[in-house]
């Protein structure tokens, strides 16, 4: 894979590693600004590498989205130990980018749970029902309908009809690397597309309406395989302007990951700007 999200410029940079995005992570809502999915990759490439053990992995990340992140310009990951410990510890990692006064401030931040792995082999299980094979799924062409963006950095096959009743579902697989010359470890892959879940599992029309998340909590009870990442979510709406999605995250062997985001729904404006 030749494109990427990102583009490490300085690694040793006093203030974090130092990076340039590509146009690749341009959001839907705006390309303005980073779409959530690439975003959250590279904040979990920062909680994998921190002071890396071979005995524990990644239970939950939370992600929180502290404003809009910057598509231009640069940007800092730094990280560290919050909660040390022998089988239980608590990582923290910051994106940071430009502030109106052009210093460095945190645009969004991660939290990860890191716990001392076991052998539980004879006791493996997961209660959600497989998604149906990719095999199954369908290409609808979702990069035609945008400029250069996040949406053409995946090959997204879905298993339902958009906006239909039900739980939503697709298999989303990135196509480009997180990082230029890295490859994706297998969670940065899942966290590459994981943010989807909120536009997988819509119930409202996108000519009409605008639902942003602002964070993203993943559990994971086990490392996916492979190179697609399967979802199976809903999002609910109350009556006044907040929703919730929740899901379920698969690779094809089953199930890896339950999802949770919270949405922010508004009308979206028309052209003169007044609300419709």
């Amino acid at each position: 894979m030749s494109d990427c999200y990102y583009e490490l410029v300085d690694a040793t940079d006093p203030r974090g590693e130092l990076f340039a995005a590509t146009d690749l992570v341009r959001g839907t809502w705006s390309a303005q600004i980073q779409h959530a999915a690439p975003v959250s990759a590279l904040l979990v490439r920062a909680l994998e590498r921190h002071e890396r053990r071979s005995d524990t992995r990644l239970s939950r990340v939370s992600v929180d989205l502290l404003g809009p992140v910057p598509a231009e310009g640069p940007l800092w990951v730094r990280s560290r130990v919050d909660r040390p410990g022998r089988q239980i510890e608590l990582l923290s990692a910051e994106l940071l980018a430009p502030g109106p006064d052009q210093q460095p401030r945190p645009v969004a931040r991660a939290g990860g749970w890191r716990l001392q792995t076991l052998d539980t082999g004879v006791i493996t299980h997961a209660s959600a029902s497989p998604l149906r094979p990719v095999s199954e799924a369908r290409n609808t062409n979702m990069s035609a309908n945008w400029d250069r963006n996040y949406v053409h950095s995946l090959d997204w096959r879905w298993l339902t009809k958009p906006l239909a009743p039900g739980a939503g579902e697709s298999w989303i697989k990135p196509i480009v690397d997180l990082v230029a010359g890295e490859s994706m470890t297998p969670l940065q892959r899942l966290f590459a597309v994981a943010d989807d879940a909120n536009g997988v599992g819509t119930k409202i029309d996108i000519r009409k309406w605008t639902f942003l998340n602002n964070d993203l909590v993943v559990h994971l009870h086990r490392i996916p395989d492979g190179e697609w990442i399967g979802i199976r979510a809903e999002t609910n709406y109350g009556p006044d302007g907040i929703g919730t999605t929740i899901g379920t995250l698969f690779d094809e062997r089953g199930a890896v990951a339950a999802i949770q985001q919270s949405v922010l729904v508004r009308p979206r404006q028309p052209a003169g700007g007044e609300p419709s």
